[in-house]
């Protein structure tokens, strides 16, 4: 350790130093906490959240601005519906509730005539609401299901839906998710450690740290929307606190492995922990700068969920890895050895490490190096190659786990109307040009109607709503939007755009599809380089991207068995490609510095093939441990009612499990093994192995060297 690194270590668990630093985590808690609460008031839950920034679609529901004196409109659509036909008490019923709607009306907006279905067995009822943030929309929708369900004869179903009634139901369904979440997550976490480290005590240091860093991430991430305009939907929210308890409790479990080794052979734990961190803090700085810049990639992705998930992962990873270089120190080093109890570390004896089943696992690895990692392959290989049967996109009705009301109303109003009555398409143009836009309109195939056009209040606009014979979360529906799209922007002039559902899902998709090819190359490249920056090698770094894309690939085409197979879903929603990758990209990418780093530093005291052994008997415990507690945390949101959310659960915790207990026990040190020196080429250590190996004096046997290792 040199004297500068020394000094910042003791500087931050010295025996005055430790006590500044718990001081400071209680000023910036006692700062941030009370900011924290107020996360949700700025949380985005309005209909541009999800969408991609740049779409036809979003410019569509900007131009709609302009129809309105505050806000453009969102409908919610009020199907009534009875199997033998509609009757006048049905029709009266229907007469009071759309009275009572008008209270509800968006400011200058008129409610169109009902709709009577041409089988006389349903009526429909459109309201044009303000269209503001989430929970006042979802507001105005439990009022007017109120309305809509007191007094309707019998026999009569009612189902408020449409836009309107869709954002509300998925506003709905974050409703108290955080607290739950909150609460399964650290019942979780805590009852691992306990399994963990058997100890009464021990558990308690990572999890109160990780509630320090909490506390600063939500009043951060508060602080950066409300000035800086950091995006954060209902999504991104939940899953900050999941990912800062996941990533955390990891950083806690590698400082927490090295610290106990380190108080085996130092009889100060102040010591102790000044050589743990000057050992084991690169390693997790390394680690938390990539998944930070890979998180940081999604700010190039054109979908608004995904920058939003991906800027405010950044802060609550940020926050995990200086929690756990400054807050769990300090507070270890304060309490002394007694917390590991029953299995208090006792200076001058054996790490168990070493004596571990990994330590065996990586002598069995070693005899046979290229057996183990070829099977390793055909075993993910297998798994990989079901990705080529993974249908992207999910339906409408399958957003919701359980079906809420707005998917019946959908399911009623395509039986009984054209299938896209629900959700027309909006084609915004200037008004000089509104009888050319309105035939090109209606001359569309796959157009059921078009209504006569509105004009913007300074009659500069027109807005046509069409419905589509197409449901708007069907293949048909998405061709119509391209085929009215080409119709209205050859009319000369005119600017015409075209938005609605089914032009706002079409843009999804191909945002989707764009994202995937722009930030994957973008994120393997940040890690490539943090790679060759941390091990000083070009091939360990290229062998490590590889068990990367192939760990990516297997987790990817398996979980999409589950979908389909076990829980009936008919492909996996369009942001969980891009979002299950950078997640496993740059969580995985932990276990691979974690061990690597390690493997480099085994390797300049013992020899590469001792050095891999070494470095896997020395932390095989901790990733694995690392590893269940990550994917546990992630597997939490199986729980949740909105699909995209449990597919992303259940893709990224079975990426990292088999990140875990194949790729990073067995796969990377087989490969590394096989590699032989060659691994860390062209660096020091390449060149050093090499003049050492023609110096050996005993097979198998590397001449100590004090100060050739001090130089790697």
């Amino acid at each position: 350790m040199t004297d500068g690194s020394r000094r910042f270590a003791m500087a931050l668990c010295g025996k005055r130093a430790k006590w500044l630093v718990l001081v400071g985590w209680l000023i910036v808690t006692a700062a941030l906490g009370p900011l924290a609460g107020k996360l949700d008031d700025v949380k985005d839950e309005g209909s541009t959240a999800v969408l991609p920034r740049h779409a036809e679609s979003v410019q569509v529901l900007h131009e709609l601005e302009k129809f309105r004196t505050d806000h453009d409109v969102i409908a919610a659509v009020t199907v009534y519906s009875r199997t033998s036909g509609i009757t006048q008490a049905d029709r009266d019923k229907s007469a009071r509730d759309r009275a009572a709607f008008r209270g509800h009306l968006a400011k200058g907006a008129t409610m169109p005539a009902t709709t009577a279905s041409k089988d006389g067995k349903a009526l429909m009822v459109v309201v044009p609401l303000k269209r503001v943030d989430g929970d006042a929309t979802a507001d105005e929708i439990k009022k007017m299901r109120a309305t809509a369900r007191a007094g309707a004869p019998a026999g009569l179903d009612v189902e408020i839906g449409g836009p309107a009634g869709q954002q509300s139901d998925y506003v709905g369904a974050f409703e108290n998710l955080d607290a739950n979440l909150m609460a399964i997550t650290g019942t979780v976490v805590i009852v691992l450690l306990l399994l963990i480290y058997r100890s009464p005590f021990l558990w308690l240091f990572p999890v109160v740290s990780v509630g320090l860093c909490l506390a600063a991430t939500q009043g951060t991430a508060y602080l950066l929307a409300r000035h800086a305009d950091l995006p954060v939907d209902p999504g991104s929210a939940s899953i900050l606190m999941v990912l800062a308890f996941g990533v955390g409790t990891d950083y806690a479990l590698l400082l927490i492995a090295r610290y106990r080794e380190e108080l085996h052979r130092h009889e100060d734990r102040h010591v102790a922990m000044a050589v743990a961190l000057r050992k084991a803090g690169p390693a997790i700085i390394a680690s938390g700068a990539t998944v930070v810049a890979g998180l940081l990639c999604l700010a190039v992705a054109d979908i608004n969920s995904s920058r939003s998930l991906g800027l405010v992962g950044a802060v609550g990873v940020l926050w995990s890895f200086v929690a756990m270089l400054t807050a769990l120190p300090a507070l270890l080093v304060i309490a002394g050895r007694w917390v590991f109890l029953p299995f208090r570390p006792k200076y001058g004896t054996e790490p168990r490490s070493q004596r571990s089943v990994w330590g065996k696992v990586g002598a069995a690895v070693a005899r046979r190096p290229r057996p183990a990692w070829v099977l390793s392959f055909i075993l993910i290989g297998a798994a990989a190659a079901t990705v080529l049967g993974v249908h992207v996109g999910i339906g409408q009705a399958e957003v919701f786990q359980d079906k809420p009301e707005s998917v019946v109303a959908q399911e009623r109003i395509a039986h009984h109307y054209p299938a896209g009555a629900s959700g027309p398409a909006v084609v915004v143009a200037r008004a000089a040009n509104a009888d050319a836009v309105l035939k090109a309109v209606r001359a569309t195939g796959g157009v059921a109607s078009a209504l006569t056009p509105t004009r913007s209040p300074d009659g500069s606009l027109i807005s046509i709503e069409a419905v589509l014979k197409d449901a708007p979360d069907s293949s048909g529906a998405a061709s119509t939007v391209d085929a009215l799209r080409k119709a209205v922007h050859a009319v000369p002039g005119a600017q015409a755009v075209v938005g609605g559902q089914a032009a706002e899902r079409s843009d999804t998709q191909r945002a989707a599809d764009s994202d995937l090819r722009a930030v994957i190359p973008l994120v393997l490249g940040v890690i490539l380089l943090v790679l060759i920056l941390l091990l000083r090698s070009l091939v360990a770094p290229l062998l490590l991207l590889l068990t990367v894309a192939v760990s990516y690939l297997a987790a990817l085409g398996a979980s999409n068995l589950v979908f389909e197979r076990v829980l009936g879903h008919s492909g996996v929603d369009w942001t969980i490609p891009l979002v299950a990758f950078v997640f496993l990209a740059a969580l995985g990418i932990d276990y691979n510095i974690f061990l690597m780093t390690r493997v480099r530093e085994e390797t300049r005291a013992h020899g590469h093939e001792q050095g891999v052994v070494r470095a896997l008997a020395g932390t095989g415990g901790v990733i694995s441990s690392a590893g269940v507690v990550l994917a546990a945390t992630f597997a939490v949101f199986a729980a949740m009612p909105v699909t995209n959310m449990i597919q992303m659960g259940i893709v990224v915790a079975l990426g990292i499990l088999v990140d875990t207990f194949l790729v990073r026990t067995v796969l990377v040190p087989a490969l590394v093994l096989d590699a032989g020196r060659a691994t860390w080429w062209p660096g020091r250590l390449f060149r050093d192995l090499g003049r050492r190996s023609r110096s050996v004096t005993v097979a198998g046997h590397y001449p100590a060297d004090s100060r050739t290792d001090a130089r790697l």
